[in-house]
């Protein structure tokens, strides 16, 4: 299993790689962020769950899911 750092990695990889302003760009940062300043996956979950905007906060929490399932 990964722990907070590792999955915030992941995500700041994808952060990355999406083209600048989209919506991918900001919810994998909002996504790396979150993870690397909380402290277990609950508590980002919850984190993340007041995101806005909804485009975006519906973006990061996809990734999230998957980040965190697998």
């Amino acid at each position: 299993m990964n722990d907070n750092l590792d999955l915030a990695a992941n995500a700041q990889e994808l952060a990355d790689a999406a083209p600048a302003g989209s919506v991918d760009r900001a919810a994998a940062s909002s996504v790396a962020i979150t993870l690397a300043t909380t402290r277990d996956i609950a508590q980002a979950r919850r984190t993340l769950d007041g995101l806005s905007p909804e485009e975006v906060r519906e973006a990061a929490l996809a990734l999230f899911d998957r980040l965190s399932a697998g």
